[in-house]
């Protein structure tokens, strides 16, 4: 499902790493970047009908809001977004540079840190990289 954006090797670690995290939970994979996005994975119950650059974009500027917003407040930095919605969540790990939000079906709390951490590390490598 890879197009390009992403070296497939990144992309396949992305997706091994959510799907490691919850398992069938995992409803779809999206990578963005500011410009652009790719869908990583998308289980198979699901139809391919999402506006996802209106999605991307919301994203986008949601992570720069709320990183402003709470910068130097008591709670400390940023972490992740949990939104939940009526058929499921979305998780929204981002760095300066890119980020990826997955949908899911009900989590716990432990399932949303456990996931937020792996996406972290694999994003955090290639910030290094």
């Amino acid at each position: 499902m890879t197009s390009g954006l992403l070296p497939a090797e990144t992309a396949e670690r992305i997706v091994v790493a959510c799907r490691t995290a919850v398992g069938d939970s995992t409803r779809s994979i999206t990578y963005f970047t500011r410009d652009d996005f790719e869908q990583l994975y998308l289980r198979d119950d699901l139809e391919r009908d999402a506006d996802l650059s209106t999605f991307i974009g919301h994203e986008w500027r949601g992570f720069q809001t709320a990183r402003a917003a709470y910068e130097g407040s008591e709670v400390g930095d940023y972490e992740y977004t949990i939104r939940v919605f009526e058929n499921g969540f979305l998780v929204r790990v981002t760095t300066e540079r890119e980020g990826v939000f997955v949908t899911t079906d009900g989590l716990t709390m432990k399932d949303f840190e456990e996931l937020a951490t792996a996406l972290d590390a694999v994003l955090a490598e290639r910030e290094v990289s």
